[in-house]
């Protein structure tokens, strides 16, 4: 019988990563519902609960912010309760200053962003392997408070007020929910499915940043 040889580390994430890319197109996964949740109005029409609803929908509908999320919860390194508030304060901050500099929002420019916000996928991915430190992610949950932050662009102060407490709720609470089931279900994923998780996010954020760079 011929010995077996270990399976080096790059070679093993070869299989998730090839099946993350596949993942957006057998899903049909959709990226403007990010953008327009649940049919809403201009936000210049939001209610205080239309804000409310708006700021949940929007973290749960979109597809590339639901999944850096959930990278995040099931990220080990960063599946402590302690790094939630954190990573929401940094989301609201990121929202805030898309209402005072929406440059990068600007249609000459919003390509290069939504590429990043799919990027921050393969960096959580990176995290997950011990590659990048935990500190990474608050930077990139502030790109994606910015960029969800321009679907409220023009808004009154009290929808404006309300959208923010819908994406702190909804950020906040499934966080705090990923990062519950995380401490319970990691030890069984043990390092192998951890490392297969983060093949995933990888390919997963590759094929969404390419979708942006052909669209």
């Amino acid at each position: 019988m011929l010995p077996q040889r270990a399976i080096p580390p790059s070679l093993s994430l070869l299989g998730p990563i090839l099946l993350g890319l596949s993942l957006p197109s057998l899903l049909l996964l959709d990226r403007a519902l990010a953008h327009h949740p649940l049919g809403m109005p201009n936000p210049e029409q939001y209610g205080p609960l239309m804000g409310v609803i708006s700021g949940v929908g929007h973290t749960l509908l979109g597809p590339d912010h639901l999944l850096f999320l959930l990278s995040i919860g099931f990220g080990g390194r960063a599946a402590g309760r302690h790094w939630v508030l954190p990573l929401v304060g940094c989301g609201l901050l990121g929202a805030l200053l898309s209402q005072l500099a929406p440059f990068a929002l600007a249609d000459g420019v919003v390509a290069v962003t939504e590429t990043l916000v799919a990027l921050s996928l393969v960096v959580s991915a990176l995290v997950t392997l011990g590659r990048c430190p935990v500190l990474l992610l608050l930077p990139l949950i502030a790109l994606h408070g910015y960029v969800l932050g321009g679907a409220v662009i023009g808004a009154e102060p009290t929808p404006l007020i309300a959208y923010l407490l819908g994406l702190a709720l909804g950020q906040g609470l499934l966080l705090f929910s990923l990062t519950a089931a995380a401490r319970r279900l990691l030890p069984l994923l043990q390092e192998d499915g951890q490392r297969l998780l983060a093949g995933v996010w990888i390919g997963v954020g590759a094929a969404f940043a390419w979708s942006v760079i052909i669209a």
